[in-house]
This record gives structure tokens, C-alpha cells and sequence, in this order.
């Protein structure tokens, strides 16, 4: 399953890659975020890996998270690989007439095995949905200072 989200976020550049590209930042925008762990290389930069720990509810996700290409400011490409599948993501950044940065951000799923190839077969919404939340939740924190940790 492959899909686009895009949003606009007004603030310069310069800055949304500063709030991007630091793992501390995860937390405020990604919810149920429990910890990140550095594992190899140099954080944000190309064949980097980290352990991304989450918790929803009774639902525990760890997802591995590969830098296969770091182009800052103007892109960055990553791939997720969890229990069941791997998110191959590119992202892009563009700056706008208005000095704001427009983000778009392609997403390509590829079942690991039969449950989620179902899952992303009868509910290919609930990811394209979860996408959208967490540009949203970014767009909130770099532009509006809300962390999605004082909304909990």
C-alpha cells in the first residue's frame, strides 16, 4: 500500500528541521511514544538505526528505524520495520513564497505477514489516518509550542 500526506507548516524551514531532526523532540508530536534508543551510527544520518518503543494501551510496538538517505533541509528517508511489517517513508521539504515549509511525505507498507497484509488490505485508512495525526501533531508543536504530552 503506498500513499501521499502533505502539509503545510508556518515556520521557516531552518526550524522545522531543527524540531525534527532531534529524538528528543519524538515525544511531543508522536503519540504513544514510550522511549528511543540510539543503536548504530550517527543519529539522523545515513544507515543510522534507533529503537522507537510505543505503548497503546495494552498494545506494545517496537519499531526499528533505518536512515537510508539524509538530505537536510530538503529531505529525509527512512524505513520502519516492526512485527508484521516495514513502512518505507520519503520525505520531502519545500520552502514556500512565504518563507513557510510545505512537508510531504510518502509512505509505502509492505506486509511481513498475513495478519497485516490483511490489516492494510481492509483497513488502509486507520494508517493513512495515523500519518495525517502525526504531521498534524508536528504542525502543532513547531508552529503552536502543543505537545501531544499535555494532551494526554
Amino acid at each position: 500500500m503506498q500513499y501521499t500526506t502533505e502539509i503545510l507548516i508556518k515556520k521557516p524551514i531552518s526550524e522545522v528541521i531543527e524540531k525534527l531532526d532531534s529524538s528528543e523532540n519524538l515525544k511531543h508530536w508522536q503519540n504513544g511514544l514510550v522511549s528511543t534508543e540510539h543503536i548504530s551510527g550517527q543519529p539522523s544520518e545515513l544507515g543510522a538505526t534507533m529503537k522507537l518503543s510505543y505503548s497503546f494501551g495494552k498494545r506494545k510496538m517496537e519499531i526499528i528505524e533505518t536512515v537510508t538517505k539524509q538530505n537536510f533541509p530538503y529531505e529525509y528517508h527512512a524505513s520502519y520495520t516492526t512485527k508484521g511489517v516495514r513502512n518505507i517513508q520519503e520525505n520531502y521539504f519545500k520552502v514556500t513564497e512565504e518563507n513557510y515549509t510545505y512537508w510531504i511525505s510518502k509512505n509505502e507498507f509492505q506486509p511481513t505477514s498475513f495478519k497485516m497484509s490483511a490489516m492494510l488490505f481492509f483497513m488502509p485508512r486507520a494508517f493513512k489516518k495515523q500519518t495525517k495525526t502525526y504531521l498534524t501533531n508536528f504542525k502543532n508543536f513547531v508552529e503552536n509550542g502543543i505537545s501531544v504530552l499535555s494532551t494526554n
